[in-house]
């Protein structure tokens, strides 16, 4: 058992809103609930949006019918509520008409479950994502010699907790192949808007080869012989369903800086991996770079959304190829972060010194990458 960033999510509740917990399948979201719920003293209903009768009964949004199925109750628990229709305006009814209640739901695709509660829920809801399992996270149980030990693990298997737990390198390996193949490209492949699942697998191989590079809309769309709005909508996809990250570019005074193409990170090395059925150990491989980039990238955005960091992240890049991997933004102050596998003296770029002068810098590697995603 691992103890997550929201491990007391009393913690997180407020008075008047429901409090929503996305994130993608198999993170522990339902573990984290009912670890709540064994010691939160409050006498609850834990239910699923997959059961039809809820279902039918929070979205008749009829009054007397989900003060019924509230009654008796300080704390309503629904997980999966995606699957709910209507659950949003749902939800308001509790919120509004029973307002000694608690609500707590889970959701695996932000893209359904924000539709549904979006405008019923506006100024009524807390949201709070949970990640595969953080460095921040493994650093409650492992010390940081232990994290830099396991480092190559890491890389090629990730932080999903299933994962994390196996005994074996093959255990891993199974456990990964199965949470790809049946359960995060689930949410994606069921809705009907997804009209050709191979392109779909397709565009996140491509991506898993070009991780840490520019993705172009219309390059991708040629290589898949699909048109480039479908490519950009399943990326949109893609990364509500949490799988991908989107990184977009930054500017702000020179008129070579790119800004039209993004970067694309998954949220987790081992489905990566999994995707394009490469497990090999790092001595073996030559992709090293590309999975520490999608490692530092992706632990440094867990560590904010964590610390609800209010700043921008971007990536900058110049057409005459200058590049600075990650640039985050806080009330109009610059820092620059170049991201290698192996120590190496860097500078900034010419162009990028020229421009941001007033901007700090930083390099990350092997070796003191902990300092940026503890």
């Amino acid at each position: 058992m691992f103890e997550r960033h929201y491990q007391e999510l009393g913690n997180e509740m407020r008075d008047g809103r429901v409090l929503i917990l996305y994130g993608p399948r198999r993170v522990g979201k339902t573990t984290l609930l009912k670890n709540y719920l064994e010691v939160c003293g409050l006498r609850y209903k834990l239910d699923s949006g997959e059961n039809l009768r809820t279902a039918e009964v929070l979205s008749s949004q009829d009054i007397r019918q989900i003060q019924d199925y509230c009654a008796g109750y300080e704390l309503i628990a629904i997980d999966e509520a995606q699957y709910i229709p209507e659950i949003g305006a749902g939800l308001k009814i509790i919120v509004d008409h029973i307002p000694e209640v608690k609500v707590i739901v889970t959701g695996s695709s932000s893209f359904d479950l924000a539709q549904k509660t979006g405008e019923p829920l506006t100024g009524r809801r807390r949201t709070i994502t949970l990640f595969p399992l953080a460095q921040k996270e493994l650093a409650k149980r492992y010390n940081r010699h232990e994290l830099k030990e396991r480092l190559e693990e890491y890389l090629l298997f990730g932080g999903y907790p299933a994962v994390a737990v196996a005994a074996t390198r093959a255990d891993k390996i199974e456990v990964l192949r199965e949470l790809t193949e049946s359960y995060l490209l689930k949410d994606i492949l069921a809705l009907d808007r997804i009209r050709s699942p191979r392109a779909l697998l397709d565009l996140l191989k491509l991506l898993a080869f070009q991780v840490g590079s520019q993705v172009s809309l219309s390059e991708l769309a040629t290589q898949l012989s699909i048109d480039a709005k479908t490519v950009g909508r399943y990326l949109d996809l893609l990364e509500k369903v949490f799988v991908v990250r989107r990184l977009p570019g930054f500017s702000r005074n020179l008129r070579n800086e790119v800004t039209g193409k993004a970067k694309y990170y998954f949220w987790d090395n081992g489905v990566r991996n999994a995707l394009i059925s490469n497990f090999n150990r790092l001595a073996d491989r030559d992709d090293k770079g590309a999975l520490f980039e999608n490692l530092v990238v992706c632990e440094r955005l867990k560590k904010l959304a964590y610390e609800n960091f209010y700043g921008e992240v971007r990536f900058w890049r110049t057409y005459e190829g200058q590049e600075i991997d990650l640039i985050e933004e806080v009330d109009g102050q610059l820092d620059g972060i170049e991201i290698k596998y192996k120590k190496e003296q860097t500078r900034p770029p010419k162009e990028w010194a020229g421009a941001y002068p007033q901007a700090s810098w930083r390099s990350v590697t092997t070796e003191n990458y902990l300092d940026f995603v503890l």
